[in-house]
C-alpha cells in the first residue's frame, strides 16, 4: 500500500487522523492517559477530553542495594478521571 494514497506523509499525519478519536498516551513518570483527542501542535501539546489517568506507584520493600542482595518492588495503581485536560508535549512518550 502506497503511503501517499492514505494521506500519511509524516508522523504528525497519524496524529491528525486521530482527531476526535479515543487515544492512548504514555507519559514520563509511569503515567498513562486515555481520552478523546481534540487538538495538538508541533510540540505534541495535546487537548484531551473524557480522560482517565493511570499512575503506576512502585515502592521498594526489602533486600539491600549495591549488589549484596535483591530488591523487590511492590506496586499499586492510582486512577482518576477528568473532563478536559491539557497535556504538555515534553512529557509525551507515545500516542496510539
Amino acid at each position: 500500500m502506497d503511503p501517499s494514497s492514505t494521506g500519511i506523509q509524516e508522523p504528525f499525519d497519524l496524529i491528525r487522523l486521530s482527531l476526535s478519536e479515543r487515544v492512548f498516551v504514555k507519559l514520563r513518570g509511569d503515567r498513562e492517559l486515555t481520552g478523546v483527542l481534540h487538538a495538538y501542535d508541533g510540540h505534541m501539546n495535546l487537548i484531551l477530553s473524557d480522560v482517565e489517568e493511570t499512575v503506576m506507584i512502585v515502592d521498594a520493600v526489602e533486600g539491600t542495594y549495591e549488589g549484596h542482595g535483591t530488591v523487590k518492588a511492590r506496586g499499586s495503581v492510582a486512577k482518576r478521571r477528568m473532563e478536559m485536560l491539557f497535556v504538555r508535549g515534553d512529557g509525551v512518550i507515545l500516542v496510539s
